[in-house]
């Protein structure tokens, strides 16, 4: 028998004051898979940042360039002919993943280093394979006013530009739903953005700015260890990088207008920090940025799940590279992830009734329904049976589930282990609906590269039990 629940409810899930974002896979690390991410830290983020390259004309391609290059004497992460990021090609890792992140009630951000050299052609064949993926983010060759990557060493900060706003306009036509991120450098002691009049026209084409700046950083990562006079690693006070990230912001504005601006990388190197401490620090910056209201920062990415140094919510066991051992940053930052000002803002909008209309249009723009149930207290057993066979993300107390596409019964104990309820008290289940094959699929909707609908036509049951049956 199902628990009697009150009427359903229409919601809408909108964006959070500033967003979290998180970096999963890179040079330093694997990608891990969206599941176990989930479960470890209890909800889903805005976005996710996976990151790949692109040389084709190089003769190593496709192959990954350490792998290619394993006799290659290097002592810097970025000493290889091209970027040390998982090659993307047309049946790469990264369509999956991108799914995978999908399914699960995020946005995918794909960070691409990429040959400058490539004609329209080239681009306009990336752009087609990105169009069934949602709002999602593209960041191309980043981090372009350094010196490091693979594009800034062959091409000049002009070429670059060029190459942004070239690649920017072919996105817009054949992958309108993709928003397209530049990111550069931050604000200079003369006032303006790192080489600001050459980027001026990349600035002006972008739809989302970005910069990357870590409070502490290990870059001679793993070649040297970073040691009181030795090492190549760099950090600056938390407050020194809020306030860079503001006037940039504020410079960029003057001069461009206003942009949604984001730190697609953020964290504080534990092999600068120690890991004791890297929490606190870390902690201190997000607390910042929501004690003093920085609407200007829509976005801030943690850099990243799982490392294999210290930039990770876990570290890459070496014996076992599926295996993460979570470090005190781990804890902190599930702490983070539930301030109201870093979650999305989820709105009741009237009573519906089944048949029941849910839109998915992305982490930050979502319809769907909420079940109230009220509760004496904290129940031995909380169980959700959804009948429809439908890919869906559940909220629940305070904490986030996924309901497969095959998977009909979800356990919500987990709802209860961190949160228990102190009385009686309602507590809504909300749910959203996801891309079962988390690609957006033509529907006859002018907005189906957007906006995905789906129908729940049968009642969700319940079963909510307090007490069990040991001893009986």
């Amino acid at each position: 028998m199902g628990e009697p629940v009150y009427m359903i409810k229409k919601i809408h899930m909108g964006p959070a004051k500033c967003a979290l974002d998180i970096g999963d896979g890179s040079e330093r690390g694997e990608y891990v898979n969206q599941d176990y991410i989930l479960n470890v830290l209890g909800r889903p983020h805005r976005a996710v940042n996976i990151m790949y390259t692109y040389y084709p004309k190089d003769k190593q391609w496709p192959r990954r360039i350490s792998e290619a290059c394993a006799d290659m004497d290097v002592n810097f992460a970025w000493d290889y002919p091209y970027d040390d990021y998982p090659p993307f090609t047309p049946d790469g890792a990264q369509f999956e993943q991108m799914r995978d992140i999908r399914r699960h009630g995020q946005d995918v951000m794909l960070t691409l280093t990429i040959d400058c050299s490539l004609d329209d052609n080239e681009l306009i064949s990336i752009a087609e394979q990105l169009s069934t993926f949602g709002r999602m983010m593209l960041r191309i060759n980043h981090e372009c006013n350094g010196n490091w990557f693979t594009h800034n060493r062959r091409f000049s900060y002009e070429q670059i530009g060029k190459f942004f706003v070239r690649f920017c306009n072919i996105i817009k036509e054949h992958a309108p739903n993709v928003r397209v991120v530049f990111c550069a450098g931050l604000v200079a002691e003369d006032g303006k953005v790192e080489h600001e009049d050459v980027f001026a026209d990349a600035y002006r084409a972008a739809d989302v700015w970005s910069a990357d700046k870590y409070i502490a950083l290990h870059y001679g990562w793993p070649y040297d260890k970073a040691e009181a006079g030795g090492g190549r690693y760099e950090s600056q006070p938390v407050r020194e990088v809020f306030e860079t990230f503001g006037r940039t912001y504020k410079r960029l504005c003057s001069q461009f207008g206003n942009k949604p601006f984001i730190q697609a990388e953020s964290n504080a190197d534990g092999d600068v920090t120690g890991p004791m401490q890297q929490g606190g620090i870390v902690s201190s910056y997000y607390n910042m940025v929501r004690d003093e209201n920085a609407r200007w920062l829509s976005g801030i990415s943690m850099y990243q799940f799982r490392d294999r140094g210290r930039l990770g919510l876990e570290i890459q066991d070496p014996n076992n590279a599926a295996v993460g051992i979570a470090q005190p940053l781990l804890k902190e930052y599930k702490r983070i992830m539930q301030y109201p000002y870093f979650s999305p803002e989820i709105t009741v909008q009237g009573e519906t009734s089944y048949p029941a209309t849910l839109r998915w249009g992305g982490s930050e723009d979502a319809d769907g329904i909420e079940i109230v149930t009220e509760f004496e207290h904290t129940p031995e057993f909380c169980e959700v049976t959804l009948q429809e066979d439908l890919c869906l993300m559940l909220e629940f107390n305070g904490r986030w589930f996924y309901k497969g596409v095959g998977v009909a019964e979800i356990d919500l104990m987990p709802a209860f282990f961190e949160r228990p309820l102190t009385g009686r008290v309602n507590v809504p289940l909300r749910i959203f609906a996801t891309p079962p094959d988390g690609e957006n699929h033509k529907c006859g909707r002018d907005d189906w590269n957007t906006s995905q609908y789906y129908e729940m036509t049968r009642e969700v049951q319940f079963r909510i039990r307090y007490e069990t049956t040991y001893g009986e």
